[in-house]
C-alpha cells in the first residue's frame, strides 16, 4: 500500500490512485492538504471510520452535530489549563516507568522497550481517566486494544466486510467492554482514585443531564480516549528510541541544550518528539470523502471521490523538507514548526478535526524523556524492526533491549 502511494506521490502532490471501487485521490502537497483538512472540512468529511468497530460513535469517528457536541464537552480537558489538572498523574506515571528501567538496569534483565513504553502511556491515560494507577489485570485486559487495532484495515475501502471484522475481534472487544463497563460503574458509585476523580467523571456527569450520553456513548468515548490516549504516545516513543539508537548524537544534542528542567532542555526534548513524528506520524493516512464537486490544486475533484491525505509522504517530500529521510531534530529547535509552509507538518491533523489530545501527548512524552533520557540507554538486541502500515504505522514486532544506567 505505502509503495503504491509513494509511486503516486511521484506524479505530483495531488494524484489519482487506483484503489477501491470509487475514484481515489492522494493528497500530499501542503497547500492541498490545508485546503482539504483546514479550509474546507465540510467538503471533505470522514465517512465510516476505520476504527468504528472499536470506538463506536466516540469523538474520533463521530460526524456532524454529534461530533461538535462531543468535542465541546471534551475540549476544555485538553487545553493548556485543562492538562495542568493531570500534571501530577503524568509525573507519577513517568516516575513509575523510570523505576522500572532502574530495576532492569540493576539486574541486567532484558526488557521489551515497546512493552514498557506502552505500559507508561496506558498508565498515564488510565490515571487521567479514573484517578487510579494502572494495575496488572487492567493492563493485561487492555492489550486487546492493540490486538483490535492490528486487525483494522489500512484504508476505508478495505473495510467493507465489517461483520467479518467484528467477528474476528469479538473476543478482544468483549475484554475491552468489560474493563470499560467496570470503570464506568465505579465512577458512577463515586469511587475516585487516590488522585481524585478523572476525566471519566466528566462523561458520567454528562450522562446525568444530556440524553445523548447513553451508556453506549459513554463507553465509546471512554474507549476512544483509552485508544487514542495511549497508542499514539507509545508508538511515538518506540520510534524515538529506535531513532536514538541509530543516532546517539541526537541524545547528546538534547541533553546539552540546557540543564534538567530548563526551557532549553524542554525545547530540545520537544524537537526530538516533533522530528520523530515527522518521520513516523502515527496517523500516517487520513481518509476523507468529497461531498461536492471542487477544484483542488487546479484539479477537478468530483463528489463521491475518496481522498487520502498522507502525512507520512508529505513529511518525506524533498520539495518541502531538505534531506527528508535524515533524522534531524534541530529542524524544530528554533520555532518548533520545522517548516514555514502551512500544511507541511501535520502529525495530529489540521483544522477543526485536529487531534484533541496533541498537547497532552506532547506533555507526557516530554515528562517521560525528562526522567529516562539523562539516566538510561537501551541497547537493542535485534536490528530495528520495519514499519508496519496498518491503521497506524508502528514498529513491527518486539523491541528487546538491555537497559544501562548512565548516572
Amino acid at each position: 500500500m505505502v509503495d503504491l502511494l509513494t509511486q503516486a506521490r511521484a506524479l505530483g502532490g495531488v494524484s489519482a490512485v487506483p484503489l477501491g471501487p470509487r475514484p481515489t485521490v492522494l493528497v500530499t502537497d501542503p497547500d492541498a492538504v490545508r485546503h482539504v483538512l483546514a479550509l474546507h472540512p465540510d467538503r471533505y468529511v470522514k465517512r465510516s471510520h476505520r476504527a468504528r468497530v472499536l470506538v463506536g460513535d466516540g469523538v474520533l469517528s463521530a460526524a456532524g452535530e454529534p461530533w461538535k457536541r462531543q468535542r465541546r464537552l471534551l475540549q476544555a480537558q485538553f487545553t493548556g489549563a485543562g492538562i495542568r489538572r493531570y500534571e501530577q498523574r503524568i509525573d507519577a506515571a513517568a516516575r513509575r516507568a523510570a523505576d522500572r528501567w532502574a530495576a532492569a538496569a540493576r539486574t541486567g534483565t532484558p526488557t521489551d522497550v515497546r512493552d514498557d513504553l506502552r505500559f507508561f502511556a496506558l498508565d498515564t491515560i488510565w490515571r487521567s481517566l479514573t484517578g487510579h494507577p494502572l494495575d496488572a489485570d487492567t493492563n493485561r485486559e487492555l492489550a486487546a486494544v492493540e490486538a483490535v487495532g492490528t486487525a483494522l484495515p489500512a484504508t476505508p475501502s478495505a473495510s467493507a466486510d465489517l461483520a467479518a471484522l467484528r467477528a474476528t475481534v469479538a473476543a478482544d472487544l468483549a475484554r475491552i467492554d468489560a474493563v470499560a463497563h467496570h470503570a464506568i460503574a465505579a465512577a458512577r458509585r463515586g469511587e475516585a482514585g487516590p488522585d481524585g476523580p478523572g476525566l471519566l467523571r466528566v462523561l458520567v456527569d454528562a450522562g446525568e443531564t444530556r440524553p445523548e450520553y447513553t451508556d453506549q456513548l459513554i463507553r465509546d468515548e471512554l474507549v476512544t480516549l483509552l485508544t487514542a490516549g495511549h497508542e499514539t504516545t507509545a508508538t511515538t516513543l518506540a520510534w524515538l528510541y529506535l531513532l536514538l539508537d541509530q543516532h546517539p548524537e541526537a541524545r547528546r544534542w538534547a541533553l546539552d541544550a540546557g540543564p534538567e528542567g530548563s526551557p532549553g532542555r524542554e525545547s530540545a526534548l520537544r524537537a526530538l518528539v516533533s522530528e520523530t513524528l515527522r518521520l513516523y506520524p502515527v496517523a500516517w493516512l487520513m481518509p476523507r470523502h468529497a461531498t461536492e464537486d471542487d477544484t483542488l490544486a487546479g484539479y477537478r475533484v468530483e463528489a463521491g471521490t475518496d481522498i487520502f491525505v498522507c502525512p507520512y509522504l508529505t513529511h518525506r517530500d524533498p520539495a518541502v523538507w531538505p534531506e527528508p529521510e535524515r533524522f534531524d531534530p534541530s529542524r524544530f529547535a528554533d520555532d518548533g514548526r520545522g517548516s514555514a509552509r502551512h500544511g507541511a507538518y501535520y502529525p495530529f491533523g489540521l483544522g477543526a478535526r485536529a487531534c484533541l489530545g496533541a498537547q497532552f501527548a506532547m506533555r507526557e512524552i516530554v515528562a517521560l524523556l525528562g526522567y529516562l533520557l539523562p539516566a538510561f540507554t537501551p541497547s537493542f538486541q535485534d536490528p530495528a524492526p520495519p514499519p508496519a502500515f496498518g491503521f497506524t504505522v508502528r514498529p513491527e514486532g518486539p523491541m528487546p533491549a538491555t537497559i544501562t544506567a548512565v548516572r
